[in-house]
């Protein structure tokens, strides 16, 4: 997958977006030193950099900081394109060749598997995550007490709807289904609302209204899965009856048919994330982003997912490749990276900065934020992905009932863990 308050901020997305227990303290120099220790860093004589990153504004930004990396620093930083979700399956591979990254960015839910597999080092500098990081970003790179990327963004996705076509945001999915009424015309392929349907990452929302989670304990234990309680059925139910207003199958509502049916105009609304923002302003669209729906008076929490470097343990430069990462990830360096992307720094005090917390379509981001958990970053969430999404594509298609299907994904994953040990 391309693969993701309203001006209250910060209070209220530290509160609920990551309430919770941090990790256990690293070990730490006795004096606490501040960010600025990362002056401390030199890196190795001769150093050079290979950074992996996704194309597009993302990449623009790793070129940016390239270039003043390397007039900081004289080490010269290559880019090359990897799409982020790719990167640590890559440097399996090309890592222990020597022909692997020595930066890389990733999602946080891969954390699990790459320290696993030993692909990464530490965070040089925890503190600076522990202490100006909103508690989602801290959570989403550490694991076991210990602190290993170097967080770039927080995202999650939220409704996307077009103000030539609704003039408010809908508070409720009820709303949408009555608006459906009147708008839908199957002929012309015009919905009131479309999403990526089988994809698990964006249904999973529905399961969450009413007390479904993937894993307890914050997403920390493996043996507790959540995804077939009796929340997750009543969301999964409601799921299946949006299929009255969206009356196409899984595979044709995906997301290249949302995507591009919302940016000609045909779809009122969407479910989207903050990569799409860009797409939908070249294409003309004069839309808004709000929270997601509630339905039944539940609030639906999506999932968010925190971008990250990482530094690789292969890497013949550790000392360059620490302090890069930790230059990109400067207040700096991440406003600058705001200012390409649109994508909200997970800096607790840039997330206050006017330009962020006043900026109509990030507020809505931040909004539904403050309804949104992180991805479980343990190894197990690996095993998650696929069932749940046939789980939904069965569902949304007809071909099992959703208490059969969800009872199915929960074996399938426990299965899975299973043959993990």
């Amino acid at each position: 997958m391309k693969k993701p308050l309203s001006i209250m901020l910060s209070a209220l997305l530290v509160a609920s977006l990551m309430a919770g227990c941090g990790p256990k303290k690293t070990e730490e120099p006795k004096d606490n030193k501040p960010a600025e220790q990362t002056n401390e860093l030199k890196p190795e004589e001769g150093a050079t950099l290979l950074v992996w990153e996704s194309e597009g504004p993302e990449g623009e930004y790793i070129k940016y900081v390239a270039s003043e990396f390397e007039k900081k620093y004289g080490v010269k930083v290559k880019y090359e394109p990897v799409n982020h979700t790719d990167t640590s399956g890559k440097l399996q591979q090309d890592g222990p060749a020597g022909v692997g990254a020595d930066v890389f960015a990733a999602p946080h839910d891969h954390l699990g598997k790459m320290v696993a597999a030993g692909l990464i080092q530490e965070n040089h500098n925890p503190d600076r995550v522990k202490n100006d990081f909103m508690e989602a970003a801290l959570r989403g790179v550490s694991l076991d007490g210990k602190v290993y990327g170097y967080p770039t963004a927080i995202e999650t996705y939220a409704l996307f709807y077009n103000k030539d076509l609704v003039k408010e945001a809908p508070k409720t999915y009820e709303e949408i289904i009555e608006f459906a009424k009147t708008f839908n015309n199957p002929k012309e392929k015009k919905y009131a609302l479309a999403w990526d349907v089988g994809n698990a990452y964006f249904s999973y929302s529905f399961l969450t209204a009413n007390g479904g989670y993937v894993f307890g304990k914050q997403g920390t234990d493996k043996d507790d899965i959540g995804l077939n309680n009796e929340g997750a059925l009543k969301g999964a139910e409601f799921y299946k009856s949006l299929r009255t207003i969206l009356p196409l199958k899984a595979a044709d509502s995906n997301y290249q048919f949302m995507d591009g049916s919302f940016s000609a105009k045909k779809v009122a609304m969407i479910i989207n994330g903050p990569w799409a923002v860009k797409g939908y302003q070249d294409a003309k669209v004069n839309f808004g982003v709000a929270p997601l729906p509630t339905f039944g008076g539940a609030q639906p929490k999506s999932f968010s997912g925190i971008r990250a470097l990482y530094v690789s343990s292969f890497t013949k430069y550790p000392k360059a490749a620490k302090l890069f990462a930790e230059f990109a990830t400067s207040d700096e360096m991440l406003m600058k990276r705001f200012e390409m992307t649109r994508q909200i720094p997970p800096v607790k005090a840039l997330a206050e900065k006017d330009e962020i917390k006043n900026d109509p379509i990030v507020s809505g981001f931040m909004a539904q934020a403050a309804n949104a958990e992180p991805m479980p970053s343990i190894p197990q969430m690996q095993l998650v992905w696929e069932p749940l999404a046939t789980t939904f594509n069965a569902i949304w298609d007809g071909q099992m009932e959703p208490k059969a299907a969800l009872d199915k994904c929960v074996q399938t994953i426990k299965d899975a863990i299973a043959a993990q040990k």
